[in-house]
């Protein structure tokens, strides 16, 4: 059956390559990304090499909450039920620290963007018959420093990355027990995959950018994952394919988690 489905992040890497592999599945793909001559252009390559004509985008700089919100704003005016959100888009190396609001890229691209925008949305979700969220996590797991996630103290882009990504697990892991209905589950896609993400971070890749945008559809719509939620997929793991791990400890203590979602309520309520 067709699902709607809407992946962020999508005009290129595993993002694209998942939204194309789903339009040739004839579902209704709905693609993101923050420029709006790139979407147009990826809309009408996914169209052609799918045979779909039902796929369409939204516009929006995830390093700007204003935007997030908007786009939300757009979900909810434009999809009547929302049956699968990946929120894939995210960052590593920026030309700039800080997003327009004044926190660390990464952890406003990684996390508060699709903190902010699944919340928005979340109706919409819950009013499928098999809702699903996939969490674009990553092996880098580091502890959440409150400084960090204000935006007040600037570290390392590899360390705020990792934090970001153990943010949204932790929230992940959160959501799943407030929306029992709904499937959420945190994944590693796969270290160092071949994208542009990671040649601008590291200038290598161990693995085909395929591998990730495979288990990403698989998340998405295999009946296998319905009861999984609430749990960490590490596509590192595993012989022929990724398997459940657990994720860094943070991620199961629930005064941690908590904690990580009142400042982040605040921050909001801040900007």
């Amino acid at each position: 059956m067709s699902k709607t489905i809407v992946i962020t992040g999508s005009t290129d890497g595993i993002g694209k390559l998942t939204a194309l592999k789903l339009a040739k599945q004839q579902h209704n793909i709905y693609v993101h990304g923050r420029n709006k001559a790139k979407l147009k252009e990826v809309i009408s390559e996914l169209k052609e090499a799918s045979g779909n004509s039902n796929i369409n985008g939204f516009v929006a700089d995830f390093s700007k909450i204003e935007d997030v919100k908007a786009m939300a704003k757009r979900i909810n005016e434009t999809i009547s039920t929302l049956d699968v959100l990946i929120n894939n888009a995210g960052v590593f190396k920026s030309k700039t620290a800080k997003s327009a609001n004044s926190l660390d890229r990464r952890i406003a691209v990684n996390y508060i963007a699709p903190y902010v925008l699944t919340n928005a949305i979340i109706s919409k979700i819950e009013a499928s018959e098999a809702p699903r969220i996939i969490n674009l996590s990553s092996a880098a797991q580091a502890t959440v420093a409150i400084p960090v996630l204000k935006g007040n103290e600037q570290i390392a882009e590899s360390a705020s990355y990792a934090q970001s990504k153990l943010a949204l697990t932790m929230w992940s892991f959160k959501l799943a027990q407030e929306y029992p209905k709904i499937t959420t589950i945190a994944v590693n896609p796969g270290s160092l995959l071949n994208t542009k993400m990671v040649k601008e971070a590291y200038g290598q890749h161990w693995s085909s950018a395929e591998k990730g945008q495979k288990i990403l559809v698989e998340l998405a719509t295999e009946e296998f994952y319905k009861d999984k939620s609430g749990q960490y997929f590490d596509n590192d793991q595993g012989d022929t394919k990724g398997e459940f791990n657990t994720a860094h400890p943070d991620a199961y203590d629930a005064r941690k988690v908590e904690e990580l979602i009142t400042q982040t309520e605040a921050i909001l309520e801040s900007l």
